[in-house]
């Protein structure tokens, strides 16, 4: 088995594993920071909407000798606004050209003609009206709306509502990012991009649902048993799927990262950047919004509830009482009926902690209260 293999392996098993929800509050400190890094630069900078939605101009130049960086300096002087100039294979231009009417464009186009020294008539010029870009924006923004409502409704009934809040807040949380990113670099925000946003929506919520599927089968009856606070359970789940997210995240990141950075940074085939961004950096910031975000605000919203605080209780009373005795602490060889072995078989296998569980499950004499981690069954 590789080593990933084996260790995919031993964190299902609970043998080894990673405190997240014990260190949650480090991981909302960070993400709160990225955020503000990210509402900072988009309030600063703010997007740069593609002609799509500010209306404009686009000229597809004919084959000409002209270099890209001289027709983007006439481009502007002749029509006093921003211009964004791209070479095409065929040794044409494609030039775009944002806020303006009918009128301008004929002028521009003119003198294009002139400066670039071409033909007018092989000139394309086709025009966008800001009300179309208009349009887009406000069916983007319903459909945001409609998939958000969508989402949690959904995650409401397959799971319950404590779920389709923290889902929700995570899916938030990928949208901002992104969005913060793209004001910060500058990258053109085109239709590409908002498709790009929809895609990540779907897989940062195919990624919770996995830990949450997880969460939901190994916190069933969990108030029948006192071995386990819900916060142990849950920190189990996510070490039980981490390689999962890992693989799959890895797998969609390498195809986008080659349309990124080697198509749209070392080919130059801009246009590529307007969905591959939003989908590299939503990619990512969906695997870790499932792992540091999502499943430990569930860990948080749940153990307010009454027989979940008092699960809680239990199972630190139980151990603080197995401490002092000196026995294991998780209750391992219990028979005092009280469930736990009925929970045990629930899991699938009883005879490993949930990761990172706490040092106080720890006996005396350097040897793990109950069964340690990593230490599997007996042969």
């Amino acid at each position: 088995m590789s080593r990933l293999g084996d260790l995919g392996a031993r964190l299902y098993r609970g043998e080894v594993g990673y405190d997240f929800i014990g260190k949650r509050k480090f991981w909302y400190a960070l993400s709160i920071l990225i955020t503000i890094a990210a509402i900072a630069g988009l309030g600063v900078r703010g997007l740069n909407m593609g002609i799509e939605f500010k209306g404009g101009a686009v000229f597809t130049i004919p084959s000409t000798s002209v270099s890209v960086a001289q027709a983007q300096e006439d481009t502007e002087k002749a029509s006093g606004h921003e211009a964004i100039v791209q070479a095409l294979g065929n040794g044409g231009m494609r030039i775009q050209v944002t806020e303006l009417d009918t009128q301008q464009s004929d002028k521009v186009k003119t003198q294009l003609a002139k400066d670039l020294k071409v033909d007018e008539a092989d000139i394309n010029a086709d025009l966008v009206g800001p009300s179309w870009g208009a349009t887009i924006a406000n069916k983007a923004w319903t459909g945001l709306g409609i998939f958000m409502i969508l989402v949690v409704i959904y995650l409401a009934i397959a799971f319950e509502w404590r779920m389709a809040i923290a889902a929700l807040i995570a899916l938030i949380h990928d949208l901002t990012i992104t969005v913060g990113v793209y004001a910060l670099v500058g990258f053109e925000v085109t239709p590409g991009t908002v498709i790009g946003l929809l895609t990540i929506l779907g897989y940062s919520l195919y990624d919770t649902v996995v830990v949450f599927d997880s969460l939901k089968e190994g916190s069933d009856k969990i108030t029948k048993q006192s071995r386990w606070t819900y916060s142990e359970i849950a920190n189990r789940s996510i070490n039980s799927t981490l390689v999962r997210s890992i693989n799959t995240t890895v797998v969609a990141l390498l195809p986008v990262g080659g349309l990124l950075f080697i198509g749209g940074g070392f080919l130059g085939a801009g246009m590529l950047n307007d969905i591959s961004l939003s989908l590299f950096v939503g990619l990512a910031a969906g695997a870790y919004s499932s792992i540091f975000i999502a499943t430990p605000l569930v860990a948080d919203l749940k153990e307010r509830d009454p027989q979940i605080k008092a699960l809680k209780k239990r199972v630190l009373a139980k151990r603080a009482a197995a401490a002092a005795k000196g026995e294991p602490a998780d209750g391992s060889g219990d028979e005092d009926g009280d469930g736990d072995d009925g929970f045990e078989d629930a899991q699938g296998d009883g005879a490993t902690a949930p990761a990172g569980a706490g040092a106080g499950q720890r006996g005396r004499g350097g040897r793990g209260g109950g069964r340690p981690s990593g230490s599997g069954r007996r042969r």
